[in-house]
């Protein structure tokens, strides 16, 4: 579809379309208040991640994090340019629902946005700079809330009008053949409370219908969400700017807002001003790499700005993918935090002594979730481990003692290793399509991709897994 390319004509209360243009700009979002209500809930969980207290915790903890040092990289321009494409990823999937709102109302938001994103002047934002770009947080809050409560509120009422259907059905039935007056006159009270109940439902929907995005117009909502993703677009220059090559620079952090906009797009960042690509241990060096954000999942890496912001080629986002040599280039990250996490509870277990048969069960399904090739490793070593041992006879095989040191091996790696499993977990879990996350606000702290196992080692986490394993085999 092609976006109609028009200027925004700034008022006190809209972001107005010029006069005899037709649109559904006074329309309802309606059914697509979800999926705006779950693109504002992106801005305003990334919005919130990019505060000064949540990138102070991001380059102290995060990346100071012994496990991310040892298995990503400890190079932290390197780490620090990969959140900042996340960052951008993220706010690219939600900047292209706003474009496709837009779309609706005559509101062209995709090209102000490319112009922003490559720090080139664009008349088209010249609205968002006079109204101010910001995040307007706890309106788009509450209007998240309440649309979220409508989404479940609608749910049930669903299921009641289907029960009505129902009993509906079995009222004709009943009335076919003689029904004795007792049961009648029960199925008339169950009738009436349900009745009831239909009526408050639908009252219900209604109160939330009007409160939420539902009946807000598409272009209150599309001028509401274009500034925040602005705002939210500073800020991510102004946090890794100076780490991601392709990001205008920031401007000085004590201008205002609005001004820090209007700087970038009056003195976009030249040539010769790019910050030279650094590289860590896992980075491709095949060519000079620049980083350009796609809005369809993820940035890419790409020599020089060739394309709009919403294309992708084949060869860029193969750039992109996790190297061979990582625990996601085989797919594995999310497999091998499970299985990290359940030797976890089985070593917790083990040491309190309690729930034998359930330990020996989750035993069992941990090494059938292995892979083969970590089967193999773990086959072999503890093949090794056994002979090794048999050579001191039976005593040697049950002394207590080499079964605690087992243990407090484990508890060593394990402190560095577990945290990332759990934070794998976490980050699929907050990118997942699940329903009951869709419209979730996140208090600021969140999982980033540089915190995972996504990037992590292959042979190293999988060596790792092996000994913890092993432990646990000496342990049980």
């Amino acid at each position: 579809m092609v976006v109609p390319k028009m200027r925004w004509v700034a008022d006190d209360d809209d972001l107005r379309l010029p006069e005899g243009r037709q649109s559904s700009s006074s329309s309802s979002l309606g059914i697509l208040a979800f999926e705006a209500a779950a693109a504002m809930s992106k801005l305003l969980t990334l919005h919130r991640s990019l505060s000064e207290k949540e990138v102070a915790r991001l380059r102290v903890r995060a990346m100071g994090a012994a496990g991310v040092a040892y298995l990503n990289s400890t190079d932290e321009a390197f780490l620090l340019r990969l959140a900042g494409a996340e960052a951008v990823a993220l706010l690219d999937a939600a900047a292209a629902t706003v474009a496709r709102l837009g779309v609706r109302c005559g509101i062209d938001f995709a090209g102000p946005y490319a112009s922003l994103k490559v720090g080139a002047p664009d008349a088209r934002l010249e609205p968002l700079v006079a109204k101010g770009i910001k995040v307007e947080d706890k309106k788009m809050e509450q209007l998240v809330a309440a649309t979220a409560k409508l989404c479940s509120e609608m749910e049930a009422l669903d299921n009641l009008e289907a029960v009505d259907h129902k009993l509906a059905r079995r009222g004709l039935v009943r009335l076919s053949g003689p029904t004795p007056s007792s049961a009648a006159a029960g199925d008339a009270l169950r009738s009436e409370s349900f009745q009831q109940d239909l009526r408050v439902q639908r009252a219900s929907v209604r109160r939330l219908q009007e409160e939420s995005l539902w009946s807000q117009s598409y272009e209150k909502v599309v001028s509401l969400m274009a500034r925040a993703a602005c705002a939210v677009f500073v800020r991510v220059c102004v946090v890794f700017g100076s780490y991601v090559p392709g990001l205008p620079l920031p401007p000085p952090p004590a201008d205002a807002v609005h001004s820090r906009l209007s700087k970038l797009l009056l003195h976009p960042m030249s040539a010769g001003a790019q910050t030279k690509s650094l590289s860590g241990p896992i980075q491709r060096r095949d060519m000079p790499l620049r980083i350009v954000m796609s809005s369809k999942s993820c940035p890419i890496i790409r020599p020089q700005w060739q394309q709009p912001w919403q294309t992708m080629s084949a060869d860029a986002r193969k750039l992109l993918e996790p190297p061979p040599g990582t625990v996601s280039g085989a797919g594995l990250d999310l497999q091998y935090a499970n299985v990290i996490a359940t030797a976890e509870w089985l070593l917790l277990e083990t040491e309190s002594g309690g729930r034998h048969e359930e330990a020996r069960a989750e035993r069992a399904e941990l090494y059938a979730m292995l892979p083969s090739k970590l089967r193999a490793a773990l086959r072999a070593k503890l093949r090794g481990w056994w002979r090794e041992r048999s050579r001191g006879g039976a005593e040697a095989l049950l002394d207590g003692k080499l079964a605690e040191g087992w243990r407090s091996a484990a508890g060593r790696i394990m402190a560095w290793l577990a945290p990332m499993a759990r934070d794998t977990a976490r980050w699929h879990a907050e990118r997942s399509m699940d329903r009951q996350r869709r419209f979730q606000v996140g208090d600021g702290a969140r999982a980033w991709a540089l915190q995972t196992l996504r990037w992590a080692d292959a042979e190293k986490v999988e060596a790792a897994v092996v000994e913890v394993l092993v432990a646990l085999s000496c342990v049980c």
